[in-house]
């Protein structure tokens, strides 16, 4: 199978599931409204996409949070089974599945503590006690059973994660696993967080929304780097400046052909300067121009976001988006928005296939938007397995990829 990027419609939020050749898939982030008064159900739209396993349960191999805001976690406990594995409980009638989150990838700042000036909404209180549990059980065995994996995005300060390192992967380094298995089909080189500074300095950070950034390679048939996927959360202008500086000697790093616009298009990934305040006189920063500038021939930005206006809204902010086309522009490349994607009044899915020379967008295929519950009418019952017993053996489409970065 072909790999596939798509990001959900899912207004100033994130939403981005990544189905590799393997057929192993990678959900970031997620937002998940109340459908209706022209909210898509795209909790139905993410259902249609997932594997199920031998006893029909929906799950996806790994779920990445870039950062605990309620617009990048919003659905997750309506939406997802946490706890235990054997604590998995079959829906009643009516009711959906919850998805099973084989693994989780999550920055060591979500779990340890709630920062000082931060009310975490429940959604991200309830992945910040799934991933302290999910921790705490690797620390007590050294080993994880089915459903309670955790891959820790960046180290703690103080040493904190040490004693953890075999499932820390640092800054600079690259993920080679999903779900305790080599995936041939991809990697992703962590850019960030870079380990952790002071208090004051980790609540600095948390203002300025400092998230997990990770530049992922995603392979057809052999080539590895078919797609160059740069997702970078809702991360702000000295995180990107500290990326230039970290990386500007070898570009191959960063670039992309690939790359969500950071902060839902906001100016302040651009700049220190106020848009709403300052307007045109607002000065873009260079270094941070840099980093997010290294598009690749044909590249692709796309705005998760409402639709951007000619006014002082930020996020999202339109001249970020004239920054962001006048980098594509360069390289013959295409600015887009998920909230523009099929129509402004009904949006859909935007779609990348992952073919040997780069991501294409595929057509939009207009069709009536369906609930999740809609699923129940097709779906056969789950047969829930006794406690202790986890998933099957996954088949593998082997990949032998011409070289990694």
């Amino acid at each position: 199978m072909a790999a596939v990027i798509t990001f959900f419609p899912v207004g100033n939020g994130d939403m981005t599931l990544i189905k590799l050749e393997s057929g192993r898939s990678i959900l970031i982030d997620m937002n998940i409204r109340q459908s209706g008064d022209g909210i898509r159900d795209v909790s139905a739209d993410l259902r249609r996409r997932l594997d199920t396993d031998e006893t029909g349960r929906p799950y996806v191999d790994a779920v990445l949070l870039t950062h605990p805001d309620q617009d990048h976690c919003r659905g997750l406990i309506e939406h997802f089974h946490l706890g235990p594995l054997a604590d998995y409980k079959q829906p009643k009638s009516g009711e959906l599945a919850k998805i099973v989150i084989r693994e989780m990838w999550s920055s060591p700042i979500v779990f340890r503590r709630t920062p000082k000036d931060q009310t975490l909404c429940k959604d991200a209180d309830a992945w910040r006690k799934e991933a302290r549990r999910r921790v705490n059980l690797y620390k007590a065995n050294r080993k994880f059973a089915a459903g309670d994996r955790i891959q820790v995005m960046g180290e703690d300060r103080d040493g904190k994660t040490d004693d953890i390192a075999e499932i820390v992967v640092k800054a600079g380094k690259t993920i080679t696993s999903i779900d305790g298995n080599t995936d041939t089909a991809f990697r992703g080189r962590l850019l960030a967080p870079k380990g952790q500074g002071t208090d004051e300095e980790e609540e600095r950070r948390s203002k300025n929304h400092s998230s997990v950034i990770v530049r992922f390679s995603v392979a057809n048939g052999e080539k590895l780097h078919a797609c160059r996927f740069l997702s970078g959360g809702d991360a702000m202008v000295g995180i990107w400046e500290r990326i230039w500086a970290d990386h500007s000697a070898d570009t191959n790093t960063i670039n992309y052909h690939l790359m969500q616009a950071p902060h839902h298009c906001s100016w302040h990934s651009l700049s220190y300067d106020s848009w709403g305040d300052l307007g045109e006189k607002a000065k873009v920063s260079p270094d941070a121009r840099k980093a997010l500038g290294q598009a690749l021939s044909g590249a692709y930005i796309v705005a998760t976001s409402k639709p951007i206006k000619n006014d002082k809204d930020d996020p999202p902010c339109i001249r970020a988006k004239r920054e962001y086309e006048a980098i594509l522009s360069s390289v013959n490349g295409v600015f887009l928005n998920t909230s523009l994607h099929g129509g402004e009044d009904d949006p859909v899915p935007m779609e990348f296939d992952v073919n040997a020379t780069g991501p294409k967008l595929r057509a939009v295929v207009k069709q009536a938007a369906t609930s999740a519950r809609s699923l129940l009418r097709t779906s056969t019952a789950a047969t829930i397995p006794p406690a202790g017993i986890g998933f099957p053996p996954r088949p593998v489409t082997p990949v032998k990829p011409a070289g990694f970065a």
